[in-house]
C-alpha cells in the first residue's frame, strides 16, 4: 500500500489504516527512500530494524552489538570483530562472518562513511571479521556504528550489491514498506537481545511540522518527532502529551574565514563571538535557553565537551577592547573603522532550515551594537561551500552536525585536517590551521587509548575555543510529542535509534 502526499488528511487515512491494529505509531520528517542503508539506514537503524557491529550505550559511548568484542593488532592495521554467537537476521539464517563481510563490501562499494578509511580489506575468519586497513586509522569502530554500514542477510542483496529487500536482525522486522513515506514493522521474537513488550509500530514521514503537530494533538500518532516552537507551545498545554527536548551533537555556528583581512587576528573573531548574545537568541529567538552553546560540543561528546559556561560567551565591553587593540574606532554613525575602511562583513547562510535566517537576523543587530555592519545573504544549500571553495565566503551560519558517527574525530579529521596543505574542509574551518591541533588530530587517529582520548581531545576543543575559527550560537535541540499511553520513552542524542525497545504501553 502506498502513503499519498497530497495533502495531510488523505496521509493520515491511509496510515490509520495500515496501522489498524494496535501499534506503536510513529511520525517523523525523514522519508524512507529505499531499503538500502545507504539512502535509508538511518530510519532502520532508529526503528531498531537492522543494526551495525558496533552500537553505543545510552552515554553514547561505543557498545557490542553484533560484534560481541572486538580487538586491533600492535600496528592498528588489523582489527578483528568476534561476531555474537546468538544472532539471526529475520529470515532466520545466522549473523555469520560471510554475511558481515557481504554487507560491508556493498557498502564499501557505495558513497559513504567507510571511504573515510584506509581500508584494504574486509575477510571471513571463521566467526570473526578482519578488517585490514592500509594505515592506522583508530575511529574505526565508530564508522562501523554508522547507518550506512549496517548489516543485513545476503538475502537482501541482489547480486550487483544492490539492496532488494531489508532483512535485518534487530528487535522488530519490516512487515511493509511504501518508498517513500511508510513503513510498519513487527517484533521480532528470535531476537538475540530479547522480545521487546511492543509488539509492533508504525512509521510515517511528513514533512511539514503543522502537520505532524496536529497528529499528536489528535492522537493520530503516539510519537510526533521535530516540533516547530509554536506546536511546542501549544502542544505543552495538552494533558494527554508530554513534550521531550535533547540537545543534539548538531551545533548552529559561524564559519569565519581566517584569511579575510578583518578576521585574521583571533582577537577579532574573538570579539565577534563576545559580542554574541547565545542566552538571548537561545531563549528568545528559539523558546530553549538550554540550546545556547558557548562551546563547539555538547555534554553528549564526552571528552570533547569542555563545560564553558555560557554566560560568559557574552561580554561587549570585553569585545569592543579587543577591536580597539586591532586599530578599530567608532565612526560618528557608531559603526567601527580602521585606515579608512568600515568593519563591513556578509554573511551567507542557507534556506534549507528556517531558524538560520532568523538567526542571521539577530546576529546582525547584536553585532550592529559592536559597531559591525553585516550583510545577509541566503543562498541554496551548498552555497557556503561553493563560496569557501571560490575563495568569497566571509562569514557562513550553517548547522554541523558531530555526531554522523559517535566519535566526532572522523568529522574533525576532514573539517581541520592533518594534512599541511588542508587550510579547512567545506564545512569545517577556512584559511586556518594550527600545527598542535594537527598532530592532536593525527595521534588521535592512530591511537585506541582511552587516556590519549582523554587527554587530547580537551585540547582540540580548548585550542578551538580559545582560536575561535568556527564560533558556536547554539545546539539543536531534538524535540518530541509522546502520548501519555507510551511509557519509557526517551531521545537518544545520537540519533540512532527511537528506543522503541525501552518502552511499554502505559497501564
Amino acid at each position: 500500500m502506498k502513503c499519498s502526499s497530497a495533502a495531510w488528511l488523505i496521509i493520515l487515512a491511509t496510515f490509520n489504516t495500515w496501522a489498524a491494529e494496535r501499534s506503536l505509531d510513529i511520525v517523523a520528517p525523514w522519508e524512507v527512500k529505499s531499503a538500502d542503508p545507504s539512502t535509508s539506514g538511518y530510519v532502520f537503524s532508529r526503528m531498531q530494524v537492522a543494526e551495525n557491529l558496533v552500537t553505543t550505550d545510552n552515554l553514547g559511548q561505543l557498545a557490542p552489538s553484533l560484534a560481541s568484542a572486538w580487538a586491533v593488532s600492535d600496528d592498528g592495521l588489523e582489527w578483528r570483530f568476534t561476531l555474537r554467537q546468538s544472532a539471526r537476521f529475520h529470515n532466520g539464517t545466522p549473523v555469520n562472518a560471510d554475511a558481515v563481510v557481504n554487507s560491508l563490501e556493498a557498502a564499501i562499494a557505495k558513497p559513504g562513511i567507510l571511504d573515510t578509511a584506509p581500508i584494504a580489506s574486509v575477510e571471513a575468519d571463521g566467526d570473526d571479521v578482519v578488517i585490514r586497513l592500509e594505515s592506522a586509522f583508530a575511529p574505526l569502530p565508530a564508522l562501523l556504528a554508522h547507518s550506512t554500514t549496517l548489516i543485513l542477510a545476503e538475502a537482501a542483496y541482489a547480486e550487483n550489491g544492490d539492496v532488494i529487500q531489508m532483512i535485518g536482525s534487530g528487535p522488530y522486522q519490516v512487515e511493509e514498506l511504501s518508498p517513500p513515506q511508510c513503513m510498519t514493522v513487527t517484533r521480532f521474537d528470535d531476537y538475540w537481545g530479547g522480545a521487546p513488550d511492543i509488539e509492533a509500530a508504525s512509521y510515517l514521514a511528513v514533512s511539514r511540522g503543522e502537520t505532524r503537530a496536529l497528529m499528536a494533538e489528535s492522537g493520530d500518532a503516539d510519537i510526533v518527532f521535530t516540533l516547530d516552537l509554536a506546536s511546542q507551545a501549544r502542544l505543552k498545554r495538552n494533558a494527554n502529551l508530554s513534550i521531550y527536548s535533547e540537545p543534539l551533537p548538531r551545533t548552529l555556528m559561524l564559519k569565519l574565514n581566517a584569511g579575510h583581512p578583518f578576521l585574521e587576528d583571533k582577537r577579532a573573531r574573538q570579539a565577534l563571538s563576545l559580542a554574541i548574545d547565545r542566552a538571548d537568541i537561545a531563549t528568545e529567538l528559539l523558546r530553549m535557553p538550554e540550546a545556547a552553546a558557548a562551546e563547539l560540543f555538547p555534554a553528549s561528546l564526552g571528552a570533547w565537551h569542555i563545560g564553558v559556561d555560557p554566560s560568559s560567551g557574552h561580554d561587549i565591553e570585553k569585545a569592543q577592547a579587543l577591536l580597539v587593540e586591532l586599530g578599530w574606532k567608532r565612526r560618528e554613525d557608531g559603526l567601527l573603522a580602521r585606515n579608512g575602511q568600515p568593519f563591513k562583513l556578509t554573511l551567507l547562510t542557507l534556506a534549507d532550515r528556517p531558524e538560520l535566517p532568523l538567526v542571521a537576523t539577530a546576529l546582525q543587530r547584536q553585532w550592529h551594537e559592536l559597531g559591525v555592519e553585516l550583510g545577509i545573504t541566503v543562498g541554496h544549500a551548498n552555497a557556503i561551500a561553493s563560496s569557501h571553495h571560490e575563495g568569497s565566503l566571509e562569514v557562513g551560519l550553517m548547522g554541523r552536525n558531530y555526531g554522523l558517527v559517535p566519535n566526532p574525530l572522523v568529522t574533525l579529521l576532514d573539517d581541520l585536517g592533518s594534512d599541511p596543505d588542508n587550510m579547512g574542509g567545506d564545512w569545517g574551518t577556512m584559511n586556518w590551521r594550527d600545527d598542535e591541533v594537527a598532530e592532536w588530530l593525527d595521534t588521535l587517529r592512530q591511537s585506541t587509548g582511552e587516556q590519549e582520548l582523554n587527554d587530547l581531545a580537551p585540547l582540540v576543543a580548548e585550542r578551538l575555543h580559545q582560536q575561535m575559527p568556527l564560533i558556536p550560537v547554539v545546539w539543536y535541540q531534538q524535540t518530541a510529542a509522546v502520548s501519555d499511553e507510551v511509557e519509557g520513552f526517551s531521545i537518544d542524542p545520537l540519533e540512532r535509534s527511537y528506543r522503541i525497545d525501552q518502552m511499554e504501553w502505559a497501564e
